[in-house]
């Protein structure tokens, strides 16, 4: 597997007037394509902010940052938006459904972003396509406020797949939903991976880390253990 993820030297400092507040202090990683990589901190270890640089929502302070090959740690603000719309999809805790809008429209709705060239019948077709990959195509016309918990997570699924990234973060992805639907989504994820889906899950959960492959620990702003699960663990 090639790399999709190189971080060189990373570094995050906030500038809070006369106080500079150091947040990430040197981080070196590669993630690989078809990777499932959960990312793993306490509160106030740097792991938030790393993920909001992986997923192009803020840049590092210094050092390089290259998605498929392609730096983007001193990307404009256009060009980093450009690449999380078209390269990487988001599934967040609290779902972020419109509520008056239908599960097929939410799904689709990114592609008024980034896909013009398609029709509205083909946009609703990638819709449904999208829904039936994560099992809820029935519900299509269903308001979330006529879903589950765990419906509703994979409408939002659906919405992170609609542009067919390479590249899927999952922050706290089970944190609204009961321990049996939080199976049955962690599963939909390792589904996802097994299809070629490269994902990052970020967590506190070390039972929701299982799932994943490898494990990225973070503390006090540096990466202290990044190893592979071993074989039947």
């Amino acid at each position: 597997m090639g790399k999709l993820i190189e971080l060189k030297d990373i570094y995050k400092t906030y500038f809070l007037g006369e106080i500079d507040v150091p947040v990430l202090k040197g981080i070196t990683l590669d993630i690989a394509h078809g990777e499932y990589v959960a990312l793993m901190g306490a509160s106030g270890s740097g792991k938030s902010t790393l993920m909001n640089i992986l997923g192009c929502l803020d840049r590092p302070t210094s050092g390089d940052y290259l998605l498929e090959g392609e730096e983007l740690g001193r990307a404009s603000g256009d060009r980093r938006a450009m690449i999380r719309n078209r390269k990487i999809g988001f599934v967040f805790q609290n779902f972020n459904l419109l509520p008056r809008t239908s599960a097929l429209e939410n799904v689709i709705m990114p592609l008024n972003y980034t896909n013009n060239s398609l029709s509205r019948s083909e946009c609703r077709k990638r819709g449904l396509a999208a829904l039936e990959q994560v099992g809820i195509a029935d519900r299509a016309g269903h308001h979330p406020s006529q879903l589950s918990g765990g419906q509703q997570q994979r409408v939002a699924i659906a919405r992170a797949l609609i542009n067919r990234p390479p590249l899927l973060f999952a922050d706290e992805p089970t944190g609204n939903l009961d321990s049996r639907t939080s199976v049955e989504v962690m599963e939909m994820f390792s589904k996802l991976n097994a299809e070629g889906i490269t994902v990052i899950l970020v967590t506190h959960s070390e039972e929701i880390a299982n799932y994943a492959k490898r494990t990225i620990h973070v503390s006090d702003g540096t990466v202290i253990s990044g190893a592979f699960k071993s074989k039947g663990a």
